[in-house]
């Protein structure tokens, strides 16, 4: 059946894109409003990780009246961290990928927004970023539900053992990355934002429905040599 990856709104679509008649940039706006009803927080600045999670942090402020600012600054000639082939290479693109506003974020309670966390590996070296350049408290906020099954169609997921909310629960992931607060975005609040039709998407990564037979354990690369 046809299925659309749901991931294309949340994440790997170009912001000004039209998806299905949609605006993804007011998708994600959509998704971030949705997620600062479901989990406010008591905060001074709201911040996107750049350049995915600005749209979605741009919604959770208009939502929350909490003012929107920029604490981070992207290094423009670094590629998607989380599509690297190892956890190494990962950390080391964050440390190169990003340089802080410090004065924006000294003694600051700051609501750190991201479209995903995939592996935990990058949202944990982006929080110390934060913590060095001062900020008080990080309450960070995700704009999708817990990726919790891997991807077979292409997407760099390749096994649940890499996906640390299959491993870890909410609080778990919350200590392992540093944060003060964790809040996902829920299947229902997802639906929601998207105002997708019922049929037409896949969204197996987070609920375990895949739009054909297979197995978790067979790997993404099965496919992939076919």
């Amino acid at each position: 059946r046809k299925a659309l990856c749901i991931f294309e709104f949340i994440y790997f679509a170009r912001p000004d894109s039209l998806l299905g008649g949609q605006s993804i940039h007011r998708v994600r706006r959509n998704l971030g409003e949705q997620l600062a009803r479901e989990h406010p927080a008591d905060a001074d600045m709201v911040m996107g990780v750049p350049d995915s999670a600005t749209p979605h942090a741009i919604g959770f402020a208009a939502a929350s009246g909490i003012p929107f600012g920029e604490g981070l600054i992207k290094n423009r000639y670094i590629g998607r961290t989380f599509i690297q082939p190892d956890d190494r290479l990962r950390r080391r693109g964050v440390a190169l990928k990003y340089n802080t506003l410090s004065e924006l974020l000294r003694g600051k309670r700051i609501v750190l927004v991201d479209d995903s966390i995939v592996r935990g590996t990058t949202s944990g070296p982006i929080v110390n970023l934060l913590r060095q350049a001062g900020a008080a408290e990080i309450h960070m906020r995700v704009a999708s539900p817990p990726l919790m099954h891997p991807c077979f169609m292409g997407v760099d997921m390749a096994t649940r053992k890499e996906l640390i909310a299959a491993n870890k629960s909410v609080d778990e992931i919350s200590a392992h990355i540093g944060v003060d607060s964790l809040g996902y975005l829920s299947v229902e609040g997802m639906e929601t934002a998207i105002d997708r039709p019922l049929q037409g998407h896949c969204e197996a990564c987070f609920s375990g429905d895949y739009p054909l037979d297979l197995d978790e354990d067979v790997g993404k690369f099965a496919l992939e040599e076919s």
